[in-house]
This record gives C-alpha cells, structure tokens and sequence, in this order.
C-alpha cells in the first residue's frame, strides 16, 4: 500500500470529519436505547454529543470542497 505524497489541504478535514461524524453517530445510538428499554433517560450534555454527527458531516463537506478547489487549481495550472 502506497501512501499518496501530494495530499490536497482537504483530504485531513475529510478525516476529521469522518471521525466527528463516528462519534456523533455511536451517541446517538447510545441516547436512543434508554428510550426504547425503559431505562432512566440521560442528562441533556448526552444529547448535545449528537450534534456531532452533522457538525462532522459539515467539516467533511467542507474538506471536500477544499479539495476540489485545490485540484481545480491544479488542472488550470
């Protein structure tokens, strides 16, 4: 496997956001289980943690875009 030299500025907030989105989505599973097996809900901070799901699928849009401009920036050189 061959790691790619000349990575765009995007590609890390690509990552980044791929993680954040991770998170994001296991607290919204982890939130949504007391509601359905009758548990004791959980203080608010817990739902708060499922903002990071489309907080990080903003940052990888944005990665993306970055990326693209950078390759458009390329072909037009």
């Amino acid at each position: 496997m061959s790691r790619q030299t000349n990575a765009d500025p995007g590609d890390v907030l690509v990552r980044v956001g791929g993680l954040v989105f991770g998170f994001g989505a296991v607290a919204t599973i982890v939130t949504f289980v007391p509601l359905f097996f009758d548990f004791n809900r959980f203080p608010t901070f817990a739902y708060w943690l499922c903002m990071l799901m489309p907080a990080g699928f903003l940052v990888s849009l944005t990665g993306l875009l970055v990326s693209a401009r950078a390759q458009r920036r390329r072909a037009a050189e």
